[in-house]
């Protein structure tokens, strides 16, 4: 089982290891989702969710979109993976969401991927997930 800390994270990058590890068999576990953070401008990530939340068409038979952190980062992985076909389902069944740090997982089993960090991010325009889903409405 592997177990990432998100805190700092670039979405897309930790996103792309953990669906790596999930085909490859392996338990994954994401936790500070709501650390988690997206590059770019803040206006620009805020019109492009928001404009993704609102193009729905037909209430019952549109895609639902989660406001929150965990499962924001848990679809994000999902586009990482086939998900159309059986490995890509079986995937998927591995991986789990946290927000926050769960109370089984200790401070010393944690991966942190040095190649995703923020710190690798030229400019300081990046904003968390967790900002995201409470501007959709999220109670987080």
């Amino acid at each position: 089982m592997k177990i990432y800390n998100g805190e700092g994270m670039i979405l897309g990058r930790l996103a792309a290891h953990a669906a790596k590890d999930a085909l490859l068999g392996e338990e994954v576990q994401v936790v500070n989702c709501e650390k988690i953070i997206i590059s770019g401008r803040k206006t620009n990530t805020f019109a492009h969710e928001k404009e993704k939340w609102d193009r729905r068409g037909y209430p019952s038979r549109s895609p639902k979109y989660s406001r929150l952190p965990d499962k924001f980062v848990r679809l994000a992985i999902r586009g990482m993976l086939p998900w159309q076909f059986a490995r890509g389902k079986a995937a998927y069944r591995h991986i789990f969401c946290h927000i926050g740090m769960p109370s089984g997982v200790n401070e010393k089993d944690l991966i942190v991927l040095k190649n995703s960090s923020a710190k690798k991010l030229p400019t300081l325009k990046y904003i968390t997930v967790g900002e995201i889903c409470r501007h959709l409405g999220g109670k987080i």
